[in-house]
């Protein structure tokens, strides 16, 4: 139940937030909004508001849409051709190519402005914890025993450059394999020198390039750190920055075979990660949903018809010729979308329920 509840509220929110981009540059630019729902399938509840638009809660929570005054359907793939006159200068398609193209980015910038915004208040409210460079535990035949460190030892320099925390240990020594180096270190409240040589480590996928230094240490002592409100911001976009670069890294990765495609997760794992996270507080639960936000924004993104880099593409193609995609084209361009992002929830589905042994399961029944 704690799974499920923490799945419902961390897909709503997101979904939410990426509609309401689309929303609110719609009403900005003058375009009724037929419908706002979270969920898809027969309605739940829901009301209208001033404007005309009715918000819902749909029966099956796995997205969410905006319907737009004029479209066929709530994937604007098609509009109406019945709509008088005076009705037009409310139709999403009456509109031009700069609003459309703003209405449908607006989804995944909102999904990205949500994320930095999140990671903001955690950098500068929550606070991050972060590891001291104080020793924890020393591994047998270590690098670091050998050297003669022991448990609560504080390393403050590394050949004269002081380390404020353990990443900026870990990220000298993995620079420096089989290099000698000297911790000047504080134990019992008393300064002391020690020289050490890290070893040098390869990774057994590696091509000899990607050799790394290793003490063989664990941290001892960690500190709960917060920002100012600018630095906390700078350190949002910056994580911003950092994962999303990570995801188009893996996607490419997986594309060229580099990176297995099983680690592709869909709802269900959505929602056992939730859970989980959710186990730790709402500190981790925030940064899970900033991360997955930020992951929607890009997916959206993708230029596939029927997501809004579908539709953004085709905005392009009508400005560059002057005038729209024919009506036979855009059918089927959104006809493939559908069948490729219908075979992507599969396909990702599968790695879920593989990944669960649900497979294995039933193959042991049948045995």
């Amino acid at each position: 139940m704690e799974t499920l509840l923490s799945f419902l509220f961390v897909l709503s929110v997101l979904v939410f937030v990426h509609e309401y981009g689309h929303y609110w540059v719609a009403i900005k630019n003058g375009v009724k909004v037929e419908a706002f729902s979270i969920g898809f399938g027969p309605e739940l509840f829901g009301w209208v508001d001033k404007k005309g638009t009715r918000w819902k809660v749909s029966l099956l929570p796995l997205g969410g849409y905006v319907k737009m005054f004029g479209d066929m359907n709530p994937a604007s793939a098609g509009q109406r051709d019945d709509l008088a006159e005076d009705e037009k200068q409310f139709a999403f398609h009456n509109k031009s190519v700069a609003a459309r193209a703003a209405i449908v980015f607006a989804g995944p910038l909102a999904n990205f402005l949500f994320a930095i915004v999140v990671f903001t208040f955690l950098f500068a409210a929550v606070g991050q914890q972060r590891a001291l460079p104080v020793v924890g535990e020393v591994m047998d035949n270590s690098p670091a025993a050998s050297a003669g460190l022991l448990a609560e030892d504080r390393i403050t320099a590394i050949d004269g450059d002081q380390v404020e925390w353990f990443s900026d240990l870990s990220e000298i020594v993995r620079a420096h394999p089989a290099e000698e180096l000297r911790l000047s270190v504080v134990r019992n409240d008393a300064p002391l020198d020690l020289l050490v040589t890290p070893e040098a480590v390869t990774p057994e996928d590696g091509d000899g390039t990607q050799t790394f230094g290793r003490l063989g240490i664990t941290a001892g002592a960690f500190e709960t750190s917060r920002d100012g409100v600018i630095d906390a911001a700078g350190r949002a976009f910056t994580t911003f920055y950092t994962l999303t670069t990570q995801t188009f890294s893996a996607i490419g990765e997986m594309i060229s075979g580099d990176r297995d495609s099983s680690e592709l997760g869909g709802p269900i794992r959505i929602a056992q990660m939730s859970g989980e996270v959710a186990e730790g507080g709402f500190g981790p639960l925030l940064f899970f949903m900033g991360y997955l936000s930020i992951s929607l924004g890009l997916i959206n993104l993708m230029p596939v018809p029927v997501l809004d880099g579908g539709h953004l593409v085709f905005y392009a193609i009508e400005a560059i010729r002057g005038k729209p995609l024919g009506t036979k084209a855009q059918e089927y361009g959104f006809r493939i979308g559908a069948g490729l992002v219908f075979s992507l929830i599969i396909f990702a589905t599968w790695n879920d329920l593989t990944q669960l042994g649900v497979f294995s399961f039933l193959k042991g029944l049948a045995g």
